[in-house]
């Protein structure tokens, strides 16, 4: 009997056996290097896990800006090394929590932020020069950005002594997850800015995180993950030339966001490859001379959308091997999922045993104690060549197409997403992909699990607090700003942040300045919408 090729997510054949033939020709020197050396194939740093431990960061944000900062405080406590920040949809779109638009989602998927105030409650007792932030905040990200400086400023922190990442990645908003506010062309400017921004006042600052993994949660296979996101990131990277910055200026401080899958063997190969063709892309076409330029470094979250509500107990075990296919990967940091976000936001015990998992992994096994240890593994670098080959044949597509903005227009990465999406589905409705607890090995009766709701009542306080905001502040002061904005957005040579954040500054609310660069800019409606 021929036993059928198994095949990876990415569609490419799995062998039954690797020996010395997968690899004929395989120059270990030119594709593997050594750990912290160029092409970085086996990790950034020379020790790896060795030296320390990855940071555990666990991503958290919901209700209130008080609540939320009760949560920070029990991670940390609980061992976390670095906080890593959701929220909620109006502020992700640039809405204040009183806005039409935002009613009934205020607090529900994240921590609701509409001015300096939110953030001050939101990092109260936490001192900023001690801990590594997270914000997963992409159009408004420059916002989020400044008002956390100036909460650090009242902290007596300057910038210089603050480390952390602003999402910041409106590109895959426009492929993958819709929450874009202003047009490709103006979004550009503003992590330009932000970059240029960020080199003079907050050096330690990642002021980028270019992420594959909201295109995986959409249904991207590994491939088209590392593929498009790469490609936005060249997109980025020109945007910052043709605003005259040098590459070695501002290169070092990019940094991605991944998914890792329960498919181990080509999450680790993913990793490997995204790295190596990071730094040639990196060295060969924009003439990068700083090591760190061409370095991938990476944050790793596990696959919230293989997490299944059936049988929800089985997600520890799914959490559990894609952290260790984000560790043996080489990631820099990881937030590992709780059990229970397939129904609802995590409960504090769910979060704790999240935390757990990565200090298992860290502490009680030996994979931290040698650096990429899959290195020479003939099933490995073969997935490796074959993921590095493969998209570099997609990313030359939307080369072809004139690059990730124009393939955007043109729908493109959607497109081919949304198919790989569809396979996907029909794989499992067709009972050809396994989900354990689903359409293999199911419960006739699920038990009971009660989980963490949003106290609706959040809604109101939010909009009371606004309301006591704007009647405190001085309204004079906030227009003059906001004012100034508008002056500086409409032009094409002065860097928005700084007018930006003296708006914030005065008070002024995320909806009010996003506002002002709606006002000027526009906002971005996709082709097949647009009328």
């Amino acid at each position: 009997m021929v036993r059928p090729t198994a095949r990876t997510e990415s569609g490419l054949p799995i062998e039954p056996v690797y020996g010395p033939g997968a690899l004929t020709g395989w120059d270990p020197g030119a594709a593997l290097g050594a750990p912290g050396e160029y092409p970085y194939t086996r990790g950034i740093h020379p020790a790896m896990y060795t030296a320390r431990p990855w940071t555990m960061r666990q991503y958290a944000g919901f209700g209130t800006a008080a609540e939320s900062n009760a949560r920070y405080r029990r991670l940390i406590e609980g061992g976390g090394t670095g906080l890593s920040v959701a929220f909620d949809l109006p502020t992700q779109m640039g809405h204040d929590s009183d806005a039409p638009l935002a009613a009934g989602e205020v607090g529900k998927v994240g921590v609701a932020v509409d001015s300096v105030e939110d953030v001050r409650a939101l990092f109260e007792g936490i001192p900023l020069d001690r801990v590594s932030t997270s914000m997963t905040i992409n159009a408004p990200a420059a916002l989020l950005l400044l008002m956390y400086q100036l909460v650090a400023e009242e902290q007596g922190i300057p910038g210089c002594r603050l480390t952390g990442t602003i999402q910041n990645d409106v590109l895959k908003e426009y492929i993958a997850r819709g929450t874009y506010i202003f047009p490709p062309g103006p979004s550009l400017r503003l992590t330009a800015d932000t970059f240029r921004y960020c080199r003079a006042e907050m050096p330690k600052w990642n002021t980028i995180s270019v992420s594959g993994y909201h295109m995986a949660e959409a249904g991207a296979s590994p491939v088209q993950e590392i593929a498009f996101t790469l490609a936005d990131a060249l997109a980025y990277v020109r945007a910052a030339i043709a605003a005259g910055m040098a590459v070695d200026e501002f290169a070092p401080r990019l940094s991605f966001f991944f998914v890792a899958r329960t498919t181990l063997l080509e999450e680790v190969a993913k990793f490997r490859a995204a790295r190596r063709i990071w730094a040639r892309v990196m060295r060969e076409e924009f003439g990068a001379r700083d090591p760190k330029s061409m370095m991938l470094r990476f944050h790793t979250q596990t696959a919230g959308v293989q997490l299944t509500a059936q049988q929800p107990e089985l997600n520890l075990v799914r959490v559990g091997v894609q952290a260790l296919a984000a560790v043996l990967g080489g990631t820099q940091s990881l937030h590992t999922n709780s059990f229970d976000e397939a129904i609802a936001l995590p409960t504090e015990k769910a979060a704790r045993l999240a935390l757990r998992t990565q200090q298992v992994l860290a502490y009680e096994t030996d994979v931290p104690h040698t650096a990429d240890p899959f290195a020479g593994s003939y099933a490995v670098e073969r997935m490796t060549d074959e993921v590095e080959e493969a998209a570099l044949a997609l990313m030359r597509r939307v080369e072809d197409l004139g690059g990730a903005v124009a393939a955007i227009e043109a729908g493109f990465q959607k497109g081919e997403i949304e198919a790989n999406a569809y396979r996907i589905a029909r794989e499992q409705e067709a009972g050809a992909r396994v989900v354990v607890g689903v359409n293999r090995f199911a419960l006739e009766r699920e038990e009971p699990y009660e989980p963490l709701r949003v106290d609706p009542a959040v809604e109101a306080r939010q909009c009371e607090a606004l309301a006591r905001l704007r009647a405190g502040r001085d309204a004079e002061v906030v227009r003059a700003t906001l004012d100034e904005l508008r002056e500086v957005a409409a032009g094409a040579e002065e860097n928005v942040l700084h007018p930006m954040k003296e708006a914030l500054r005065a008070r002024a609310t995320v909806g009010e300045v996003c506002g002002v660069l709606r006002e000027v800019w526009g906002t971005y409606e996709p082709a097949g919408l647009a009328g």
